[in-house]
């Protein structure tokens, strides 16, 4: 344990300097996870709430609302980093806020896989709940395979990017086993 004043404006030896005032960026590779993440993770969830059965199909108007819910999330979660960081630096101006909210493009990227399902929803031959089940595997297992990646990729063994990716898939497998007990 170091005995190093936290609030001491000088870094200790080897460490980067941060403005008072500023916090530390994640990297994009950071930001481009969480935001597929979060992405994948909404869209399952929205297309299996709007999936009721007893209600007429209507998958093109599911995967409208899966995608203007993904928009309005990426511009949210955005416009919430440009909020925070005029709070704590004193402002950035409107050319940096739009950059903060076209950096979250993956969260509607993520979404995608989710709509095009949706669209190639052709009945009898692919039914919108037959998309929707085919949608939450795909994204249960791209959220597997990215929490194994990204274990890999901070360098740690095998072990610990299985137990990473097991991790990932439960909330895939959350959002399965809550659409098939609410229907």
């Amino acid at each position: 344990m170091s005995d190093r004043d936290p609030r001491d404006a000088t870094p200790a030896p080897g460490a980067t300097a941060v403005p008072r005032g500023r916090a530390r960026s994640r990297r994009p590779s950071e930001v481009t996870l969480f935001s597929g993440v979060y992405g994948l993770v909404m869209a399952g969830a929205m297309a299996a709430a709007l999936d009721s059965p007893g209600e007429p199909s209507d998958p093109g108007s599911d995967a409208l609302w899966v995608l203007l819910t993904a928009v309005a999330s990426a511009a949210a979660h955005g416009y919430a980093h440009v909020v925070a960081h005029r709070a704590s630096s004193g402002g950035r101006g409107a050319r940096a806020g739009l950059r903060a909210m076209a950096a979250e493009w993956p969260v509607v990227a993520a979404a995608t896989p989710t709509v095009v399902f949706l669209l190639l929803s052709l009945p009898p031959l692919w039914t919108e709940a037959t998309a929707v089940d085919t949608a939450l595997l795909l994204n249960t297992l791209l959220l597997t395979g990215w929490g194994v990646w990204t274990a890999r990729s901070a360098g740690r063994g095998w072990p610990a990017c299985l137990r990473a990716g097991a991790v990932d898939m439960i909330v895939g497998l959350v959002i399965i086993l809550a659409n098939a007990l609410i229907k």
